[in-house]
């Protein structure tokens, strides 16, 4: 558990995929958006 409150993990997608999923929600598509997140984008998304 990160310092936020939230537990992370990594799952092996298919065709580089990056999903970044909060309570089973998506929350952040690389496929969607056309690139990665940067680690505030992410902290902000999960708050």
């Amino acid at each position: 558990m990160n310092d936020a409150g939230h537990e992370a993990s990594i799952e092996e997608g298919a065709k580089g995929q990056y999903d970044v999923l909060a309570n089973g929600v998506l929350v952040f598509s690389k496929e969607d958006k056309g690139r990665f997140p940067d680690s505030a984008e992410i902290r902000a998304l999960l708050a």
